[in-house]
């Protein structure tokens, strides 16, 4: 079977590739359709995300196994497609370079018969341009309202005492 995917790119303006791929082809072969579809050299690290109907980020899937002992962990190059994904399982995001945090939206939007003569992957249609830059992202806590959101001029740093910590720990 193929695996027919719509990957959008997490910004404001349409920025989206629609790519083929087997149903046992890895996720490795899918990050490696994503980068070469939307120009990128391939060189950062990158993860993908299994993720709910509205988008939560679940279990990773690791590009390397930089755990040590950890063999729980999915890698992309060991966990195909189809062990992940299915008609019930359709959504999984991917995370490219984590210091710009190229953010994608990968939906598995059908599956169809393989075509002969046709070679997988597969880049069906490319829409919209990739910006110069990752778009901004809004980072928000589970709990928003019981953080700062980012207002730290709301702690008195010539105060230690609205601090949980002792000034003179050392």
């Amino acid at each position: 079977m193929v695996y027919r995917f719509r990957v959008i790119l997490d910004a404001e303006e349409d920025v989206f590739r629609d790519i083929e791929l087997l149903e046992n082809n890895t996720f490795e072969d899918l990050h490696n359709a994503i980068i070469q579809s939307f120009g990128f050299d391939g060189a950062e690290m990158a993860s993908f995300y299994v993720s709910d109907e509205d988008w939560n980020q679940g279990e990773e899937i690791h590009q390397f196994d930089m755990s040590g002992t950890d063999s729980s962990i999915k890698l992309m190059n060991e966990t195909a497609l189809d062990s992940v994904l299915s008609e019930s399982q359709t959504r999984v995001i991917y995370v490219y370079d984590f210091l710009k945090m190229w953010t994608f939206l990968v939906e598995l939007a059908d599956i169809a018969e393989v075509e002969e003569g046709r070679d997988y992957p597969n880049l069906m249609f490319a829409h919209g341009q990739l910006p110069d830059s990752a778009p901004d992202k809004e980072f928000v806590g589970e709990d928003e309202d019981a953080g700062l959101n980012g207002d730290f001029d709301a702690f008195d740093t010539d105060n230690f005492d609205d601090f949980d910590f002792d000034e003179h720990w050392n």
